[in-house]
């Protein structure tokens, strides 16, 4: 069994989520907000001090024909920090479709006032990690 922590980046705000290999779940933790896509790596550590992951998986935005998008770049420079920072193995996971994915399971369960910028991060964090799973399983 081994901890796995996923990140939804974005240039703002970045979505974090936990999850198992034993079950192949994630759970949505919170957003932390960002500047120029430079979370506060403070926070960062603390989770990972938290949490103690044995991975870390980063939302890879592409395009829907999977070519690269302006913010995938940056999505592959933060996955880098990440491992260079701290030492943790550091995959990229294709993201596709996750946010909006994520908005509408927010707003089934609660309606507008339940799409929360911080919420709707967490939660395409934790569908990034929950697709990784699925690649680990096929």
């Amino acid at each position: 069994m081994s901890t796995i922590m996923a990140f939804d980046f974005g240039t703002k705000s970045i979505g974090v989520a936990v999850g198992q290999t034993v079950t192949g779940t994630a759970s949505p933790l919170l957003g932390i907000k960002a500047r120029d896509g430079i979370p506060n790596w403070d926070e960062i550590a603390a989770l990972l001090k938290e949490w103690q992951p044995d991975k870390l998986v980063v939302g890879l935005p592409l395009n829907m024909d999977g070519t690269d998008q302006h913010v995938t770049r940056a999505a592959r420079k933060f996955a880098n920090r990440l491992f260079g920072r701290f030492g943790i193995e550091t995959l990229t996971q294709d993201e596709r479709l996750t946010t909006v994915d994520a908005r509408a399971r927010l707003f089934e369960d609660g309606g507008y006032r339940a799409l929360k910028k911080d919420q709707v991060d967490a939660l395409a964090a934790a569908l990034i990690l929950e697709s990784y799973f699925e690649t680990l399983y096929q």
